[in-house]
């Protein structure tokens, strides 16, 4: 359950980060920033365990889930343009 709640609170720092980080403007509002790092932590969590950086219920550290963040980023640049 902590680690859930890690996860949570990690993500929703990173989200602010990445969308400082990133260049350009992605027009999200500061709840779609926050669900952004939200994402971006579970997905940095996910990619850990399957690359053997993380063991299964381990929180996700901060830089991984703004990278997590920041390719969300990128992904959602890219479905925005077509």
């Amino acid at each position: 359950m902590m680690s859930i709640l890690g996860t949570l609170f990690i993500g929703l720092i990173a989200g602010f980060i990445a969308r400082a980080l990133k260049p350009g403007d992605d027009g999200m509002g500061w709840i779609m920033t926050a669900i952004l790092g939200v994402a971006g932590a579970f997905l940095a969590g996910y990619l850990g365990v399957a690359l053997g950086f993380y063991q299964q219920g381990e929180p996700v550290g901060f830089i991984a889930s703004v990278i997590g963040a920041i390719i969300l980023l990128v992904i959602y640049g890219f479905i925005k343009k077509k």
